[in-house]
């Protein structure tokens, strides 16, 4: 995956003109959710050889090197956008151009993205903060100290987990809130030592609800290295094989993803549909497993909303049943 200049683009725009480009971009490359996308890029393109289909990220969680990406894409020539953004509103006029330049556009974790044909999420985003706080609130037994973490307070879905966490929590009159909303960058060595900090500050506390892919790695160190593995009750979004040690160890009691692979996918099949002439309707199938029959309602633009049902919860006893 190219972080800025994108060199390779210029092939992928030129030398092969007579089939249409789908380029995804992620929030960042190198991180095992986005390089999990990123496979799913790659077996999109493996399925439909008659599209050309690669994906770009940043070389950090930054919406100003994301968005140059962007534009370097659209000046290149793609034919259809697939973006997972860092910030919706940082890259707002950017998508706007795109689109009005004829560009196909279609996003993932930004259902609050006004310029963008279709925004397809992998579940509803407020079902799912909610399902990750009962299951901290079920391991802290109702009541404590807790806290949250989330990518960037950009981030539209990371803000909406933890929302709907902290509206789930107004359950538990003994369950007390404190510095929440730390940012994270999906950044595990950042999220380790911000981690530290808060242990220090409140050695009480009984949880934390992470939201970017990192968090849980982070977190679950410094809860490992403190010796409050199976203590302290951590729950956040996660990949199994990347979790696997801390949910051994107790460090991580839980995680909720949905597959990133997927949802790459899922996004580029959107963006052939469009490039096709076809309408993206309520109930679709876009041959992508927890998208085979999709719930599509009015977006915050004129765009659509496309919501799938690819949300897992798994915890010790279970993730090895959906390892990857």
């Amino acid at each position: 995956m190219a972080a800025t200049a994108l060199a390779g683009a210029t092939g992928l725009a030129t030398a092969q003109d007579d089939k249409p480009v789908i380029a995804t971009v992620f929030k960042i490359s190198g991180i095992p959710w986005f390089d999990r996308m990123n496979t799913g890029v790659e077996e999109y393109q493996s399925e439909h050889p008659e599209v050309v289909a690669e994906g770009y990220g940043p070389a950090t969680a930054d919406a100003a090197q994301q968005l140059q990406i962007i534009q370097d894409l659209i000046a290149k020539g793609v034919d259809a956008l697939a973006v997972v953004p860092m910030d919706p509103v940082v890259i707002e006029g950017t998508l706007k151009r795109a689109m009005d330049r004829g560009v196909i556009v279609v996003t993932h974790e930004a259902d609050n993205q006004r310029n963008t044909m279709v925004d397809i999420e992998a579940f509803d985003n407020d079902s799912y903060g909610t399902a990750l706080n009962e299951r901290l609130a079920e391991c802290m037994g109702g009541e404590g100290k807790w806290t949250t973490f989330v990518g960037s307070l950009g981030s539209r879905t990371h803000m909406q987990w933890v929302g709907a966490g902290e509206k789930n929590a107004e359950k538990y009159p003994g369950m007390e809130l404190v510095d929440p909303n730390n940012e994270s960058f999906d950044d595990a060595n950042g999220t380790y030592e911000k981690a530290k900090e808060i242990l220090r500050k409140y050695p009480e506390i009984k949880g934390f609800q992470t939201s970017a892919g990192n968090d849980v790695l982070g977190v679950g160190r410094a809860i490992e290295e403190a010796g409050l593995a199976g203590k302290v009750c951590l729950v956040g979004t996660g990949l199994p094989a990347p979790s696997a040690p801390y949910l051994e160890s107790g460090a991580i009691t839980a995680i909720g993803f949905w597959d990133p692979m997927k949802a790459g996918m899922a996004m580029n099949a959107a963006a052939q549909k469009l490039l096709a002439g076809e309408e993206i309707v309520d109930g679709m199938d876009l041959g992508v497993d927890g998208y085979h029959s999709i719930t599509v309602t009015k977006g915050a633009g004129d765009g659509l909303l496309a919501i799938g049902n690819g949300m897992v919860l798994a915890d010790k006893d279970t993730y090895k049943d959906v390892y990857f």
